[in-house]
């Protein structure tokens, strides 16, 4: 195989993930009553990622943003327990798990059927834990969907995430 052919495939795969990355649902993270959220972002996502507990306050304590979220009508996942930093990247309990699932309940009226945990850090035990729940999302799903964030944070940030 020579080298222009070689490009020639590369082109292809690179323009074959970004008409799939276009065609496919966009996610965005970080969705919590105390993180600022962009409207536009919301509206624009088919996919909503809800932080549970964040800062040590339960989203079904604010019972009026939980009907505002529901009314975008758009599909919920839980996006960790309370987003602490590499939080499911060593052991946590059937019980920790739960604890998110019933406030996410007590919110939306509902189980989350998805699971993203936060910066995508899952160690294998508790890849087991949350599959037995949910289905988990990670980093591949990534590769193959536009996520923003409502605070703007991850590895590129949400005007960038706009174009590719």
């Amino acid at each position: 195989m020579n080298y222009k052919n070689i490009i020639y495939y590369i082109i292809i795969i690179i323009l074959l993930l970004l008409f799939i990355r276009l065609s496919s649902p966009t996610q965005i993270d970080d969705v919590n009553p105390r993180i600022q959220c962009d409207k536009e972002l919301l509206d624009k996502s088919d996919i909503l990622f809800v932080i549970p507990k964040y800062e040590g306050v339960s989203i079904s304590d604010n019972l009026s943003w939980c009907k505002e979220i529901l009314s975008l009508n758009k599909t919920l996942g839980m996006h960790g327990v309370d987003h602490t930093y590499n939080e499911f990247g060593y052991p946590r309990t059937q019980e920790y798990l739960d604890e998110g699932i019933k406030i996410f309940e007590d919110c939306f009226g509902f189980k989350p059927k998805f699971f993203k945990a936060p910066q995508l850090n899952v160690s294998q035990e508790n890849k087991i834990l949350i599959e037995n729940n949910m289905k988990l999302i990670d980093t591949k799903d990534h590769i193959f969907h536009k996520v923003y964030h409502c605070s703007d944070t991850g590895y590129f940030s949400n005007n960038l995430m706009k174009w590719i």
